[in-house]
């Protein structure tokens, strides 16, 4: 080991770490995890607790049957500016980094989590492979946007969803080995909407009838963190629900949750015609839900996917994608945070055919990625650790 700033890569062990803080990254690696311990690689997760609440985590490692992660930071949510809460994340990851010393770590995604994650193996000299690689927004103002660009120039091994991603890791020059697979995403949508099925109550519980309503999800700061922005979205979502006759559910946000409190909305929005807003749901709540819709607006990227992976017609409540392939399909319209925009977009989205081919893969990521990671472990070659034997590493 070079002091403790770096590894040489006989210090290396062959095992896997993934990261983990928001709720589509732990959809994200579900699949793989499961796919990690039928194949018996070695592996652990950090769960940097960068988004927390019963709902939006410990539930989500429930509904997946996923075992509770081997290591959870601590204060990461009191951070509340991008750089404080990346800081305490990279020396959290770092600190375990130190001693687990794998020859991979996995990040998924465009969260200060993923950052984090990747820097602090990329400055130890870990190999970093990056899943949902190679995606753009051309959007410089969104934070999600510089953290996909970081990541993806300091990754050794690119998962990518599709030939634009590859298009655009190409275009970029990056160092990293580029592999299309497919999105997990896909794989944890289909693995799981039976089983959200059988157990959810959700639309029971809510009162709602398929194909009746609407579902509205807001996290973005662009969007929410502006009083004008996020009340604008909001009269445009329920006016499109007048006019369609629907119902919209409103499953919020912690953070959103937190700003329509700070903006003294709450009382506002308790009277919007046809919306009703909730506390997040658990993941096999939101799928029953999100299945069953007969329209999505939101401006979650993760969202975007899965409404088009079960056929729900999308208004993205931004002003571009980085799912370009939505919008070519005709599964998704982008509407920004204008009401008239919304309005509009939300007749084009309702009148759309559902019968779109999938864009983000054919729900065999999960196995890909494992098969990859189990060839960089096989290439470390290393014995158990305490073997007395010298380490070999090829590929990390």
């Amino acid at each position: 080991m070079r002091g403790a700033k770096s590894f040489n890569t006989e210090d290396l062990v062959p095992e896997v770490g993934i990261a983990v803080g928001v709720r589509p990254g732990i959809v994200m690696f579900a699949p793989v995890v499961h796919e990690f311990r039928r194949r018996r690689l070695p592996h652990f997760v950090i769960h940097t607790a960068q988004h927390y609440s019963p709902n939006m985590d410990a539930q989500f490692f429930d509904d997946l049957e996923l075992p509770a992660p081997d290591y959870r930071l601590r204060g990461v949510a009191k951070k509340r500016t991008h750089g404080g809460q990346t800081a305490v994340m990279l020396e959290g990851i770092e600190r375990i980094l130190l001693e687990r010393r794998p020859c991979l770590f996995l990040v998924g995604g465009d969260a200060n989590t993923n950052l984090a994650g990747a820097l602090a193996a990329r400055k130890l000299r870990i190999s970093v492979g990056h899943v949902e690689a190679g995606e753009r927004s051309h959007d410089w103002r969104m934070p999600e946007e510089h953290n996909r660009v970081v990541i993806d120039h300091i990754s050794d091994f690119l998962f990518v969803t599709s030939e634009r991603g590859v298009e655009n890791l190409r275009r970029e020059g990056v160092r990293g080995e580029i592999h299309i697979v497919g999105n997990p995403i896909v794989d944890a949508s289909l693995q799981h909407l039976d089983l959200a099925m059988r157990k959810s109550d959700a639309l029971r519980r809510f009162g709602l009838e398929p194909r009746r309503y609407a579902i509205l999800t807001m996290h973005r700061e662009e969007n929410v963190d502006d009083d004008a922005s996020l009340r604008r979205a909001l009269e445009g979502v329920s006016a499109a629900a007048q006019e369609l006759d629907l119902r919209v559910l409103f499953p919020a946000h912690p953070r959103t949750l937190k700003r329509l409190q700070e903006f003294g909305l709450l009382p506002w929005i308790a009277s919007l015609p046809r919306v009703t807003t909730i506390e997040a749901v658990g993941y096999l709540d939101f799928l029953a839900l999100l299945a069953k819709a007969r329209l999505v607006f939101t401006d979650s990227g993760g969202v975007q996917q899965e409404a088009c992976i079960h056929r729900v017609s999308c208004v993205t409540l931004r002003d571009n994608t980085e799912w370009i392939e939505t919008l070519r399909i005709g599964a998704n319209q982008l509407a920004g945070c204008d009401p008239q925009r919304i309005l509009a977009a939300a007749h084009e989205a309702d009148a759309a055919e559902r019968n779109w081919p999938l864009p983000f893969g054919d729900g065999t990521a999960a196995r890909q990625i494992a098969a990859i990671s189990e060839r960089i472990i096989a290439a470390h070659r290393a014995p158990p650790i305490g073997a007395g034997a010298s380490r070999d590493l090829r590929i990390c």
